[in-house]
């Protein structure tokens, strides 16, 4: 692992935020950091910050300085794409001014809100599609009518769609009026209109549909069409969540 024309690592750990060069030192005298799966405490090591594999208490580190991984609140009456031959808002105008050229990880359909990922970090992104590392995402729907109790059991024993089974990883009942309610419902199924489809079958077709969270990265607070670069720490938990 140690190159010797490469950066001290208690140098790349302080660029990577973890704090002063004396306390990234005590980090790796602890025998906290791994470089490429092997653990670190001499100080004298040196690594290349373009290809090595940096971990702090098993937390991964993104050292390339060019890789930028962003949460985007899409609105309604988005399409998920940079460029729309019919001319339909796309999500290119929220990120126009930013210098990278970042793609989205996964879709939102037209009219879902929400949370979408966009970076210029083509493993994560891959890593973060692909079914094998099976990624929570979680939705607030408002569905017509009032949902009963036996629902959850049904969702989670398995809903027959006309491509297969689904089953969601779980569900609650958040608010309900005798017209509607709000349910929130955890699934790593990633199938067009999965969820819309989901409650037309069980008879509570989707009037708003929000996601609120992909893996670890919360929306929280982002206000529709506003963007926000991922911090340290929360990159770290995405990347860790597919065994980067």
């Amino acid at each position: 692992m140690h190159d010797p024309e490469g950066v001290r690592l208690q140098k790349v750990l302080a660029g990577a935020g973890l704090g002063s060069r004396r306390a990234c030192e005590e980090i790796i005298a602890k025998g906290r950091v791994t470089v490429d799966g092997v653990p670190v405490r001499e100080l004298g090591i040196r690594v290349d910050p373009r290809t090595a594999v940096v971990h702090v208490d098993g937390m991964r580190l993104q050292l390339d300085s060019s890789m930028v991984t962003i949460a985007l609140n899409k609105p309604a009456g988005v399409v998920s794409t940079m460029h729309d031959p019919m001319g339909r808002p796309t999500l290119e105008q929220f990120v126009a001014d930013r210098p990278e050229r970042l793609f989205h990880v996964g879709r939102l359909d037209a009219e879902t809100e929400g949370l979408l990922l966009m970076t210029n970090d083509g493993e994560l992104a891959n890593r973060l599609a692909h079914p094998s590392h099976g990624v929570p995402k979680t939705y607030l729907a408002t569905v017509e009518g009032r949902v009963k109790g036996l629902l959850a059991q049904q969702l989670r024993s398995g809903v027959e769609l006309e491509d297969g089974v689904v089953k969601v990883d779980d569900y609650r009942l958040v608010d309900t009026t005798p017209q509607t309610s709000m349910v929130e419902v955890v699934l790593h199924e990633g199938r067009n209109h999965v969820v819309r489809r989901l409650f037309e079958e069980v008879g509570h077709p989707v009037t708003r549909l929000l996601r609120t969270r992909v893996g670890p990265i919360r929306l929280g607070n982002l206000p529709p069409g506003r963007t926000r670069v991922l911090g340290r720490e929360e990159l770290g938990s995405l990347m860790s969540s597919v065994d980067l």
